[in-house]
């Protein structure tokens, strides 16, 4: 039976939402015909805003609301940053596609002409990610790294009332929802290793529906996918979750993956990192083999430290 219409689950948030209708418009390039219906969802995740996820259940608050709509057969797809969605697959529900990689740096915010190297001691900086604030404490210990939740634009208002002397955020979502004037600086992946995933759009939907699948499968796109796959393994070997400060972050350059990876202590005070190189063919085994790699150097040490 030809596909007709397609419900969306989304977030509610500003930059779930640019994403949600990102996909429609994709999909009605490709299929003028079909009717697209965005559903808006508030998850436990944007409900508790004034908590540390690691603390309440992690990033899978963001999806687990949107997928359950999906198994009920309330919506047909859900569309997720892929950073935010868990190392474990839902049973019943597949990732059909990854769309392009957009930009997946991290970035600072101010409202001073300050670099971090240049702020004052003790200046307060704004973040939501253990990750973030690990890497930056290590190159800035002098500076406060106090917690930032909220949509980007709460997050923006709470700089701009002065609650920080600077926020950290994804460099994606400010370009999406046209706030990149707001950018101070970018930091280089290697200064920054970011989340598994980051900067790159799933869209789920259920493993049976084998038309939104076919269909879905036009905005797939393989480097992008081979690359998330390699982060995501070395995510899912550490058991990486809001409550572990884990980066990693793949490119392909002549049909092989190239993998950087850390992990570290909230503090800073500890971090390991590793480099894997193979086969774009096989990002699986490239991300054991940075995994590996960390492992050696005495990662499950530093995970039971964080578990103390």
């Amino acid at each position: 039976m030809s596909l007709t219409k397609l419900r969306i689950a989304t977030r509610e948030s500003p930059l779930a939402l640019w994403q949600a209708y990102f996909v429609r418009d994709l999909l009605t390039s490709i299929k003028p015909d079909l009717e697209v219906e965005i559903l808006g969802f508030t998850t436990k995740g944007d409900r508790l805003i004034d908590v540390n996820l690691a603390k309440v259940g992690g990033k899978g608050l963001f999806v687990k609301e949107l997928e359950n709509a999906l198994l009920n057969n309330t919506a047909d797809i859900a569309v997720h940053s892929m950073k935010d969605v868990p190392m474990d697959a839902t049973a019943g529900l597949t990732m059909a596609a990854i769309c392009e990689r957009a930009d997946s740096r991290d970035v600072l915010v101010n409202n001073t002409e300050y670099e971090l190297s240049a702020m004052p001691a003790a200046s307060v900086i704004g973040t939501s990610s253990l990750r973030r604030a690990c890497q930056l404490s290590a190159r800035f210990p002098e500076l406060e790294m106090k917690l930032l939740r909220g949509n980007v634009n709460t997050r923006l208002k709470k700089l701009d009332n002065g609650e920080y002397d600077a926020i950290i955020l994804a460099a994606v979502g400010l370009q999406r929802l046209e706030f990149e004037d707001r950018i101070s600086s970018y930091f280089s992946v290697e200064e920054s290793i970011p989340a598994p995933g980051q900067g790159a759009l799933g869209v789920e939907c259920r493993l049976d529906d084998l038309a939104t699948i076919e269909l879905l499968q036009q905005l797939h796109h393989l480097a992008p996918a081979q690359c998330v796959l390699a982060e995501r393994v070395v995510s899912r070997r550490l058991g990486g979750s809001c409550s572990v400060p884990i980066g990693a972050h793949a490119i392909i350059a002549d049909d092989e993956i190239h993998l950087h990876a850390m992990l570290g202590t909230p503090d800073g005070h500890s971090i390991i990192y590793a480099r894997a190189l193979g086969d774009r063919q096989d990002p699986e085994a490239v991300g054991n083999r940075a995994a590996d790699d960390l492992m050696a150097q005495g990662a499950s040490e530093l995970l039971a430290s964080l578990k103390l």
